[in-house]
């Protein structure tokens, strides 16, 4: 039996990188995953890939867009009858020195990885409440706690991941929903590029996927309620 049978979750940013990884883990451990991102394509080749480990299904969604969101976690609960995870996972990087950056960016960063993270964290709580419980996974940064330069859009949005998560563990805990955040540090993805010589050690995808996993599996009625997650040459530790 795997760890997560029965379960379904809902994993955004599920069709590149850490959210590809976190999705075949999920079922590989006998989940059913339903892995959303703004692209078909790209959801549909990552679903491809994923379809031999188990049931996966695709929903093409802006995790800006409040009623995107909302049809999202409206289509998993009909399809499948419940959602029992939910991986908010959905997150860009963009920065550059702070007396140099554009509203535009900020706001862009700001809408994906917080309000993003609000608005799917809304939704879930509003299909595992009636249920009495379920499970929310936050993806957030060792940036959250060491911010480095040029990123101040994204420590800050991360940092509001964070004070998220808190807000949203308390009131979720008498309804049964726990409400947790992961922290990785250096994960290598394909999208920093074929050849890219790293100038600090990094793990793979795999074991930030392996952590989802572990505070997904935790019994009801406990909550692994933060993890960093991080290579151990990475300088993280300090740093500052």
């Amino acid at each position: 039996m795997g760890k997560l049978d029965s379960k379904v979750a809902v994993i955004t940013g599920g069709a590149t990188g850490v959210g590809r990884g976190i999705s075949r883990a999920f079922a590989s451990e006998g989940a059913t995953v339903v892995i959303a991102s703004r692209n078909r394509k790209s959801l549909e080749r990552a679903a491809a890939e994923i379809r031999p480990y188990g049931t996966v299904a695709v929903r093409p969604t802006d995790v800006t867009d409040e009623a995107q969101v909302a049809a999202l976690f409206d289509d998993a609960s009909r399809r499948f009858g419940r959602v029992d995870v939910a991986v908010n996972n959905a997150g860009i990087e963009e920065g550059g020195p702070l007396h140099e950056l554009p509203l535009e960016t900020w706001e862009r960063v700001v809408a994906v990885n917080l309000t993003g993270v609000f608005l799917c964290c809304r939704e879930a709580m509003r299909v595992m409440m009636p249920r009495g419980g379920g499970r929310i996974i936050n993806i957030g940064s060792t940036a959250a706690q060491m911010p480095r330069p040029n990123a101040a859009a994204y420590a800050a949005s991360k940092f509001g991941v964070v004070g998220l998560t808190h807000a949203a563990a308390i009131e979720g805990r008498e309804h049964g929903v726990a409400v947790c955040c992961l922290h990785p540090g250096n994960v290598d993805i394909e999208t920093r590029g074929p050849g890219r010589i790293h100038p600090e050690p990094m793990m793979e995808v795999a074991a930030v996927a392996d952590a989802a996993v572990a505070m997904a599996a935790m019994p009801p009625d406990v909550n692994l309620y933060q993890a960093i997650i991080l290579p151990l040459g990475m300088p993280y530790l300090g740093r500052g």
